[in-house]
């Protein structure tokens, strides 16, 4: 279920993130896609580190669906290498980059989980 003010506290963490550089222990994919899923459900995911991306993402028992489908706040994978990212608006996502928030293309994702 998504929070009554996802919107709201969604685009506070882009807005966060949006210089945010990549820090591999604290700031990589992964926190960023928990950081989404908090921000839209109001609930910190549990989730499990299992040998690839996509099945510790799968951990958090959000449904898969067609990246076509995805809508904003809903998570990413990219492959190329793996990462996950999360659905800005129709068509576009974004993931975290060297020195912030790079935006992309949702056609460039292989998987998405529906949030809530």
């Amino acid at each position: 279920m998504r929070h009554p003010d996802w919107v709201a506290r969604l685009a506070a963490l882009l807005r966060e993130a949006e210089t945010r550089a990549f820090d591999a222990r604290h700031w990589n994919c992964a926190a960023f896609a928990i950081a989404a899923v908090e921000a839209v459900t109001g609930q910190r995911p549990r989730v499990r580190a299992l040998p690839d991306l996509a099945a510790s993402a799968d951990s958090a028992g959000f449904p898969r669906i067609p990246p076509a489908f995805a809508r904003c706040g809903d998570v990413v994978l990219a492959p190329d290498p793996d990462r996950l990212g999360v659905v800005l608006d129709t068509g576009r996502v974004a993931f975290v980059g060297p020195r912030g928030l790079l935006r992309a293309p949702i056609t460039d994702c292989t998987i998405a989980w529906r949030i809530g």
